[in-house]
């Protein structure tokens, strides 16, 4: 269970000082959530230490570890409130599951279990031996050839479903080539990018 203080001040800035106060730790160091509504007099802030943040998720993996019977080490990094979990086991196979179904599984049911303790959104990525990282990497060379295409045919391409990761990826290189762009469409598992020409240079 993650350790969530709570502090109040005449503004929002005044609250804060408190948490740096009370924790002795510059604000890069600290979730600070706005608990403020629109009926408080006073600003109100919930703050956690980021650091009991990473132990949160290094005994998530190591009840994980436990009911799976592998051995899973882990690395964590925190980069602007979102957190990279990258895993190693003894059997990477099952922790990535077919087609990374297994690795978007924990990923989902960590992102949630710390949402249910903080009542707030936690970006997380999980990644398994680098396995999305060389994924993409290897969807990224095949939809360069397609982007280029759709500049040369002037042809829209619909690309299979992605996720959120992937998608975003996908669009930023996709933006680095001229006269094509990319539109996320569809909803949940069916969403995905469209490849479309246009005449401008972008």
């Amino acid at each position: 269970m993650l350790n969530i203080s709570k502090f109040e001040g005449k503004t929002k800035e005044e609250a804060i000082d408190k948490a740096l106060d009370y924790f002795n730790l510059d604000e890069e160091y600290l979730l600070i959530i706005d608990r403020t509504t629109e009926e408080d007099e006073v600003s109100k802030i919930e703050v956690v230490d980021k650091a009991d943040i990473k132990h949160y998720i290094k005994d998530y993996v190591a009840t994980l570890s436990e009911n799976m019977n592998i051995d899973i080490n882990v690395e964590i990094r925190e980069y602007e409130g979102s957190y990279s979990v990258k895993l190693v086991s003894n059997n990477n196979a099952i922790l990535i599951g077919k087609d990374g179904r297994t690795i978007a599984a924990i990923q989902t049911l960590l992102r949630k279990s710390l949402e249910n303790e903080l009542h707030f959104p936690i970006k997380v990525n999980v990644d398994v031996a680098n396995y999305k990282e060389k994924n993409l990497r290897r969807k990224a060379y095949e939809i360069k050839k397609i982007a280029y295409e759709v500049q040369k045919t002037k042809v829209d391409v619909a690309l299979e479903p992605m996720n959120s990761y992937e998608r975003r990826e996908i669009h930023n290189m996709v933006d680095q080539i001229p006269n094509v762009t990319t539109e996320s469409i569809g909803e949940g598992k069916d969403r995905h990018i469209v490849i479309k020409y246009v005449e401008e240079d972008k």
